[in-house]
């Protein structure tokens, strides 16, 4: 295994778990945003407030894109190993 291979493995995992990542964070921090909007305006101060809406946002859109996130890590999976394969 040379260090080019190497490195573009890194690479494409590095994207696959940004890629993989990036539409619960996207919607954790909307939910957040706009939780912290309605906080300020309405004055309360309540930490925990903020935990139990963002939880059921990622919830749901696990299952939203679930279909899309298994493509997505099998596609990698499989890639992998045919690069396994020619080693």
């Amino acid at each position: 295994m040379n260090p080019e291979l190497a490195i573009d493995i890194c690479r494409k995992a590095i994207q696959t778990v940004l890629l993989g990542s990036a539409p619960m964070l996207i919607i954790g921090l909307i939910i957040g945003l706009i939780i912290s909007i309605f906080q300020a305006a309405t004055q309360i101060n309540e930490q925990t407030l903020t935990f139990v809406p963002k939880i059921i946002a990622v919830f749901v859109t696990m299952l939203i894109f679930g279909p899309w996130l298994i493509e997505l890590l099998v596609t990698f999976t499989t890639g992998l190993f045919e690069v396994m394969a020619t080693l």
